[in-house]
């Protein structure tokens, strides 16, 4: 081996021996003896008394120091005097080759240091800080109920006038020590688990006891720097400012970056930071900070804002835990999901989970005003509700409720009250008092969201006006989606329930509603209530969609007096009928849809009865019906609808109508009905259009037997000519037999009924009569302002088989011609029959004149003697006079018919009559002369009521010419 690498061994050697020296050394010499040499050393350093009583050793590397255990350092009457687990100084190595301890660097490793709060400056405090110096590492530091972890930090202090500062790192426990949430959870200290940075000055105390405190503490960009003074009589007394990017880490508030400066101030109960100027996300606020230390810890946070950001502060309090938190809000403008608020004002206070709000109120998207107060258990809200506003419709739309299906009238005005529970996908109203739109409502409602929200509500109401609640227009596509999009369960009870403007304005009352709506179906359960004292009761089905279904639809009414609910019926019939008091009851069924409902109707009224099977169109307005209407007697059917003996004409028997109708939005058709009642019966088609301007009917009408009610009433009162103006007809009529039964019947008739613009006119074309025939023209005219009457007729050949007139002077047997042209204007039948002009003409073959004899008045004349004037006389008082013909012909004017022709025809006899007869006044003056074959005719005058005519023989000239011839 050459010598340099023998060299190069030794010195490894030797190097090797050194280093083992070094850390054998150490631990071979006995340190503990000169524990009272290095605790003065420390004391020297640190500038504060320092006694150790644990092992001490030396460690020379990697550098040489001296670690000792046991630390107390101050006297034990010192206030601010600690212990630590160990002690460690940084020797300077040279100086300990040549047996000195000379230390570089001291470090308190585990130190305990208690600071008492509030911090009481004294001079005692300021001159037992005077040349303090050190380290300390894993220290624990407690400030009244703060205890700060991890403490890693420098401490230094000059003379007495100089200040002691602090700089260094610690972590907050994660508990507030001796504080509990609700349910006694520990409360979470704020910055728990971070590491927060801290620069702290304080100054000695001046002549007045006051010390000056300048401390910074700053953790991931959030700083807060407080200045100010410790007064003598303790506490704090100065300014703070904070900053950040993160409000939360501080506070239960929205995580957005803040800045904030005020006053601050603090006791042994409080540490107060006010007049507050705060920017939070940008919008700049004023409010004030209390942080409660006593008795327990409470943090209150009071801000006034110009506008606020409501949900980011929301979802700070939902969260659990931390110490108890109040805020108290208030805001110009918010905004939580997306709706605008005005006048905010709120108090909120969270402890542990549970969060009670009080005196909360704002102004809602159209001026609804809304007090809330309640408490959350969980995640459940329970509150009490105020609200009061003037267009209810716009904040509801701003709360997510459109409620487009509404007329824009409803929903506007309203106040009241409610208790209000909001859980996880729930918000309930378990009681709610208010009055909506003038409306007095209470009940219950609960509200279920998700994917397919669903309503629950009962409610009971003073009133409810349905006429215009549904917007105008609104398609039934739309309403059915709006309706399709969610369930309900709705039961409502109203007291007062209008039905519109179509009844005249007319309310059911104590009306109720059982319904739900489940999966686009509405079921009506059941629906009650009494309308004009009719109780009615509906249930049923809709399956809603574009092309919706009903179902099981169900409709009763039972009315004891129904009076009522005719006059709801526009009209005065039947309201004024004796049928009208009687008992009704309806009965309705159907099936369908819209397009195709199948209905089933039954109705009893007194002993009428209906019966009617059919089909419905909604949506094409079209109906098509079996209809059945029954009576036992039509006579008292009639005499009930029309007055008492009204119904005789028709005969004994009962009444039937069978028709087939259909409806239209055109109007009505009864393609076949089929009709008895009593002796009449009748058949054909008919139609009522109403496109026009009045309805028409039109159609045929065959009738076996028609019986035809005979003329009543006082002449003097008006006609009821209302219905002429009321519609247009155009009928054809045919009847075997036709008339007023006891009198002499039309047979095998054919005519027709023409109304137009209220102008009757109804012509026979031709009909039987007695063995003859008659034909003619029949005309009312009512549009104008008083009726005209024409008449234009023609008789021939008739037989008369009985008294023709019922008069004194009448006709009886033989055949019968007559023609009469009329006319006349009035409102009355005795105005007609005043006004009464035309022609009239009758002529009779083979018959007999009822009244006089005059056939053995001719003899009675001729006859020589005294005995002829006798004779004469009487063959004038009465009796009857056979003869080949009679003809009669009278010009009529205002009333009165002027004899131009009258004369008959006898074998041997020749009677002609002169005069009129007023039939306005039931009146007569007739003179009827006898022709005689020489001499002056015997003349019989007539005057007075035709039905008790004065007789007055005119035989002066008779008689003279008589005595002049000596007979």
């Amino acid at each position: 081996m050459n010598a340099p690498r023998r060299f190069a061994a030794l010195g490894a050697l030797l190097l090797v021996l050194l280093l083992g020296g070094l850390w054998l050394a150490p631990r071979l010499t006995d340190w503990t003896a000169r524990r009272d040499q290095l605790a003065a050393v420390a004391a020297d350093r640190l500038g504060r008394p320092v006694s150790l009583s644990g092992p001490v050793r030396l460690v020379l590397l990697p550098s040489p120091r001296l670690e000792a255990e046991g630390v107390s350092v101050g006297r034990p009457e010192d206030p601010l005097g600690f212990g630590a687990r160990a002690l460690r100084l940084r020797l300077d190595g040279w100086a300990l080759l040549r047996g000195q301890l000379s230390p570089r660097e001291v470090t308190l490793v585990g130190a305990d240091i208690r600071l008492p709060w509030p911090p009481v400056p004294s001079f005692t405090f300021s001159a037992g800080l005077s040349g303090f110096e050190g380290e300390v590492v894993d220290g624990r530091v407690t400030v009244g109920a703060a205890v700060l972890q991890q403490v890693r930090a420098r401490f230094s202090a000059g003379a007495e006038s100089d200040a002691l500062r602090a700089e260094g790192t610690f972590v907050p426990a994660p508990t507030l020590p001796g504080a509990a949430a609700p349910g006694g959870a520990p409360v979470p200290a704020p910055w728990a688990g971070r590491e927060v940075r801290f620069v702290a000055t304080l100054g000695r105390a001046g002549f007045d006891g006051a010390m000056p405190l300048d401390l910074t503490l700053s953790s991931g960009g959030t700083a807060i720097a407080a200045r100010g003074v410790l007064p003598p009589s303790g506490g704090l007394e100065g300014t703070a400012e904070a900053s950040g990017p993160d409000l939360s880490v501080l506070l239960p508030g929205p995580p957005g970056a803040f800045r904030a400066s005020g006053r601050l101030s603090a006791s042994a109960e409080l540490i107060v930071a006010d007049e507050l100027s705060l920017d939070v996300a940008g919008s700049p606020a004023r409010g004030a900070l209390t942080l409660r230390l006593r008795p327990a810890p409470r943090l209150d946070l009071a801000l006034a804002a110009g506008r606020l950001e409501l949900d980011p502060w929301l979802a700070s309090l939902r969260g659990t835990g931390g110490i108890p938190f109040g805020l108290d809000l208030s805001a110009e403008a918010a905004v939580v999901r997306g709706m605008p608020l005005r006048r905010l004002r709120a108090s909120v206070v969270r402890e542990g989970d549970r969060i009670s709000l009080t005196d909360a109120s704002a102004l809602l998207p159209g001026d609804t005003a809304v007090d809330l107060a309640g408490a959350t258990a969980g995640g459940r809200l329970e509150a009490m509700l105020s609200f009061e506003g003037t267009e209810l419709r716009t904040t509801l739309a701003a709360l997510g409720w459109p409620l487009d299906s509404l007329a824009p009238s409803r929903l506007r005005r309203g106040e009241g009250r409610a208790r209000l529970v909001l859980e996880d996908g729930q918000a309930a109203l378990p009681e709610i008092s208010a009055t909506i739109d003038g409306s007095r409502l209470s009940g219950a409602g609960v509200l279920r969201t998700g994917a397919r929200p669903a309503l629950g509500l009962g409610l009971t109401l003073d009133r409810l006006d349905l006429d215009g609640l549904v917007r105008p227009g609104r398609s039934w596509e739309e309403l059915s989606r709006d309706l399709g999009s969610f369930d309900a369960n709705l039961r409502l009870a109203v007291d007062q329930l209008g039905l519109g403007a179509a009844l005249g304005g007319v309310a059911a009352e104590r009306t109720s509603l059982d319904a739900a709506l489940e999966n686009g179906r509405l079921t009506v359960r059941q629906l009650t209530g009494r309308l004009a004292g009719a109780e009615i009761s509906a249930s049923g089905a809709v399956l809603l969609g574009p092309q919706p279904r009903l179902a099981e639809l169900g409709l009763e009414l039972a009315a004891p007096d129904p009076r009522p609910l005719f006059a709801l019926i526009p009209g005065g019939w039947p309201d004024t009928t004796r049928l009208a008091a009687e008992p009704l009851t309806l009965r309705l069924s159907g099936n369908g849809s819209p397009d195709a409902l199948a209905l089933r109707t039954e109705a009893d009224w007194a002993e009428l009865r209906l019966e009617s099977n059919g089909t419905l169109n909604l949506p094409g307005r079209r109906a098509a019906a079996s209809v059945t209407l029954r009576h036992p007697g039509a006579p008292r059917l009639v005499a009930a609808l029309a007055g008492p003996g009204r119904g005789d004409w028709l005969g004994e028997g009962s009444m039937a109508l069978v028709m087939q109708l259909a409806a239209a939005p055109q109007g009505v058709m009864a393609e076949r009905f089929d009709l008895v009642a009593g002796g009449l019966r009748a058949g054909g088609q008919l139609a009522l259009a109403t496109g026009g301007v009045r309805p028409r009917l039109s159609g045929r009408i065959a009738a076996e037997s028609l019986p035809v009610p005979l003329p009543e009433g006082r002449w003097e009162e008006p006609l009821q000519l209302a219905p002429l103006r009321a519609l247009d007809a155009e009928l054809v009529l045919t009847a075997q037999r036709l008339g007023p039964w006891g009198v002499p019947v039309l047979e095998d008739a054919e005519g027709g009924l023409l109304l137009r613009d209220g102008a009757l006119r109804l012509s026979l074309v031709r009909a039987g009569i007695s063995g003859g025939t008659v034909a003619g023209v029949f005309g009312l005219d009512a549009a104008g302002p008083v009726p005209r009457l024409t008449l234009d007729g023609e008789l021939t050949g008739a037989a008369v088989t009985g008294a023709l007139f019922g008069l004194p002077f009448d006709l009886t047997g033989g055949r019968l011609d007559a023609t009469a042209k009329l006319q006349a204007v009035g409102s009355s039948p005795a105005a007609l029959l005043a006004t009464l002009g035309g022609e009239a003409s009758l002529r009779a073959r083979d018959g007999v004149l009822v009244g006089l004899d005059a056939a053995n008045a001719q003899q009675s004349a001729l006859i020589p003697g005294p005995g002829a004037e006798a004779a004469l006389r009487q063959a004038l008082r009465g009796g009857g006079t056979a003869f080949g013909t009679l003809d009669v012909a009278a010009r009529l004017d205002q009333g009165r018919a002027v004899l131009s022709q009258a004369a008959l025809s006898a074998e041997g006899v020749r009677l002609e009559a002169s005069g009129e007869v007023d039939l306005a006044r039931s009146a007569l003056d007739l003179a009827l002369a006898l022709r005689q074959p020489e001499g002056p005719d015997p003349v019989l005058r007539l005057t007075g009521n035709p039905a008790r005519p004065r007789r007055v023989p005119e035989l002066a000239p008779w008689l003279r010419w008589r005595a002049e011839r000596g007979g």
